[in-house]
């Protein structure tokens, strides 16, 4: 198996004088979700792997067929296979890949990539991976979904072990599994994972920009200069810990304060959400344009999820301008600088977090000080910096496929 170690200072230099080659490689990625289904996971994938194709790379996508009607592209540098899926619990609009080794070993075999890479952990996932396998050929995967954390969420935390035990096993036997935080690499090193690499999540710095601020939509929340709009984007799940924003509104409201709050995306918690604060705004599933306006024309970003493996909407709203309220934990340990462009809640006590929140909105321009320094504080998240660290590390481990 290879060994490919974390980017030590060695390993920056590497990267920062490896000169891609002109031929572009041949790389198949594996995947249980992909747009327009929206989430975290297939909205950066998705990112990351057309980035990768404008680079000149060939891209063979393996996803579940959504519906009926999705053929697939089939285009020059970019094909799709698409697999039998079933839908998961709770999220019907979203497949579970069926086991696939034999078609896989097929379609390989016929036309055989430089790299698989794995996104999802899934049994499409594991197919591939034993396909690869097969075949001597090289794999990199992605932790992008801390299932473990999740399952206490549903009722089922007894089987936090047993899955952590399964994901283990699945990206140990990758050549390097890809992280977006320190953190997360820590934790995971702490329970056995090899071969990890911290390479963080992107964001469209184009997109996601203040100027992108628009007073109508405020207004049609009700919200005149003086008003605090706080914003949650992100599926609506119990995981999310969503309750606590509705009680940090409901504080701030209670203390005077001149606040809206607005929900932006679905999921199996809205109507719980809708029945605990009616006069909150839910938008529901909006295209990146709209959640690109949604994030500038807010005034705080409650993010209290204590879940998250990186949390991109944390990305987003700093590029967007507005100042982020969340736990020390996941992205916002890296990116937010405390009373700087946000402010970090150390431990997972609630009673911290609505406290902050009365704080920081207790005088105007501690908010209007914190959005000055968000949209500069990210510049090296853009994507294009993060497609050049993925496409070296698909290289150094395609270039050294002899030794698995």
């Amino acid at each position: 198996m290879i060994q490919v170690m974390d980017l030590s200072q060695t390993d920056r230099i590497l990267v920062e004088n490896f000169e891609p080659a002109s031929a572009s490689m041949r790389i198949a990625v594996v995947t249980e979700t992909w747009p327009p289904e929206v989430n975290g996971v297939a909205l950066t994938l998705s990112k990351l792997i057309h980035m990768l194709s404008q680079r000149n790379h060939t891209i063979q996508l393996i996803r579940p067929r959504q519906d009926k009607n999705d053929a697939g592209a089939d285009q020059i540098g970019w094909s799709e296979m698409l697999m039998k899926g079933l839908p998961i619990p709770h999220y019907p609009q979203l497949k579970l890949g069926l086991p696939s080794k034999k078609a896989l070993v097929k379609a390989w075999s016929h036309k055989r990539p430089d790299l698989v890479h794995i996104a999802t952990e899934g049994p499409l996932g594991w197919s591939a991976l034993q396909a690869a396998r097969v075949l001597r050929l090289p794999v990199t995967s992605d932790f992008r979904t801390n299932f473990a954390s999740y399952s206490k969420h549903y009722g089922v935390g007894w089987l936090s072990k047993p899955i952590m035990a399964y994901l283990r096993k699945f990206h140990n036997r990758t050549a390097c599994t890809m992280v977006p935080t320190h953190a997360l690499k820590t934790q995971l090193q702490s329970c056995g994972f090899d071969n990890l690499r911290v390479v963080a999540r992107g964001v469209d710095t184009q997109l996601f920009h203040p100027n992108q601020r628009n007073e109508v939509l405020r207004q049609s929340w009700q919200a005149d200069q003086k008003t605090t709009v706080l914003l949650s984007v992100g599926r609506l799940a119990a995981e999310k810990n969503l309750d606590l924003i509705v009680t940090t509104y409901q504080t701030l409201k209670q203390s005077g304060r001149s606040v809206k709050l607005v929900f932006a995306g679905d999921g199996p918690y809205r109507a719980t959400l809708q029945a605990h604060c009616p006069d909150a705004y839910f938008m529901g599933m909006c295209s990146h344009a709209k959640l690109a306006e949604l994030y500038a024309s807010a005034d705080l970003f409650l993010f209290p999820s204590l879940t998250e493996t990186f949390g991109n909407v944390t990305l987003e709203a700093l590029a967007s301008g507005t100042p982020v309220l969340a736990y020390d934990c996941a992205a916002a340990t890296e990116l937010i600088k405390d009373t700087y462009n946000g402010w970090l809640v150390e431990g997972e006590d609630p009673q911290r977090y609505v406290l902050k929140a009365l704080e920081i909105t207790q005088h105007a321009n501690t908010l209007a000080n914190a959005r000055q320094h968000t949209h500069t504080s990210i510049h090296q998240w853009d994507w294009q910096e993060i497609t050049r660290q993925v496409e070296v590390i698909f290289r150094m481990a395609a270039m050294n496929s002899g030794n698995i």
